[in-house]
């Protein structure tokens, strides 16, 4: 199959979780036999090759705006692709939905990934979140079939928009560094500290979780993995509230998130936006215990492999899931081996690509995707 990948920044991975998304699956695909095409935004991703671990890469410029980057890149990426004759093109972001419906006049079949409620997002102002909203139902309407990574969000897209979706979630690799040389960076020890990964942006409630950190009595230290563009008043607010013990180490990939990711203590995802992170998945992967924000979500996503905060009492609730669990760390080892066996029952990346190749051929052949 002839397959594009649009709507992201790009791979390799060097932003959020759709990117880490779009690497993971689109490798596999192509070790499967499959012509794979991911479209990337040359402001986010300079990488040499034309080609990345197989999968064709296409580089095209964009508008730096957080409003204009997306929808101008993948309507460019869509005129592109007009001359390509993919079967199909895979989009992701729900913000994409009215350009979907230029990509099957083109010929090609459409998915559309609209991962959780990006309207949720503190960053959006009132216009861009009712835009967002409209989206939502215009991805019912002009996508062949949607996507949804969480049945939290399947659940909300049957009950509001009566329409149907299809649920894969994210996978996550099974895997460990022990190399500690990233730890000496920002001057670590190993299980000495606790982890946080995500956008700096309010709605990933990084603030709650350095709140909560504070107050603890403890020689541990928080980690804070991450950057966002647009968001310079929150990242400064940030700093100014953290104390000597919290490290910010900007954006992280590929060792540096590994080495990072496979020695803390313990992994935070005080996020209250529903949907599946894959932050939260490759940290069960590692083998982290997890303690979450307690979102349908995330809670769809722990099972009984992690601890969870109440959300509704922010820093408070929080702070004391922190404490019980620097105070038992038998606990945190319970739940380090609860995490890793659920990942490799659910998440796993092969049984996820299996999915998607199902169905993508499914389509190709005039068959009713399986729901």
């Amino acid at each position: 199959m002839k397959i594009a990948f649009l709507g992201s920044r790009g791979i390799p991975a060097c932003y959020s979780g759709f990117e880490t998304f779009y690497e993971n699956l689109s490798v596999r695909l192509v070790q499967r036999g499959h012509n794979i095409t991911v479209y990337n935004r040359k402001q986010y991703v300079d990488y040499p090759s034309k080609y990345y671990k197989g999968v064709r890469l296409v580089t095209l410029p964009t508008i730096q705006s957080k409003h204009l980057d997306t929808l101008f890149h993948t309507f460019i990426s869509i005129i592109h692709a007009a001359f390509q004759r993919y079967d199909i093109a895979y989009f992701c972001i729900v913000g994409n939905s009215p350009l979907t419906i230029l990509a099957r006049l083109l010929g090609m079949k459409t998915l559309l990934n609209v991962n959780g409620e990006d309207w949720k997002r503190g960053k959006w102002k009132a216009f861009a979140k009712t835009y967002l909203k409209f989206c939502e139902r215009i991805a019912t309407l002009f996508s062949q079939v949607i996507i949804s990574d969480s049945k939290v969000i399947s659940k909300r897209y049957l009950e509001k928009y009566k329409t149907k979706t299809i649920f894969i979630p994210y996978g996550a690799n099974i895997t460990h560094n022990s190399d500690v040389s990233y730890l000496r960076l920002f001057e670590l020890e190993k299980e000495k500290y606790i982890l946080f990964v995500g956008r700096l942006v309010p709605e990933n409630n990084a603030h709650h979780l350095i709140q909560a950190f504070k107050q603890l009595k403890t020689n541990y230290k928080l980690v804070v993995v991450g950057d966002a563009p647009y968001a310079e008043s929150y990242k400064q607010e940030l700093k100014r509230i953290a104390n000597n013990n919290v490290i910010f180490t900007g954006y992280l990939f590929g060792e540096g998130y590994q080495s990072l990711s496979s020695n803390c203590y313990l992994f935070v995802l005080p996020s209250a936006v529903d949907g599946t992170r894959p932050a939260l998945l490759d940290q069960m992967g590692f083998g982290n215990c997890v303690l979450v924000n307690n979102t349908p979500a995330n809670l769809e996503v722990i099972g009984d492999a992690g601890i969870y905060f109440d959300g509704h009492n922010g820093t408070l609730s929080l702070n004391c899931k922190l404490e019980y669990l620097l105070s038992n760390p038998e606990t945190v080892i319970d739940y380090r081996k609860r995490a890793r066996e659920r990942v490799e029952k659910h998440y796993s990346w092969e049984t996820v690509t299996q999915k998607y190749e199902e169905l993508f051929a499914s389509l190709l052949n005039g068959k009713e995707p399986e729901i």
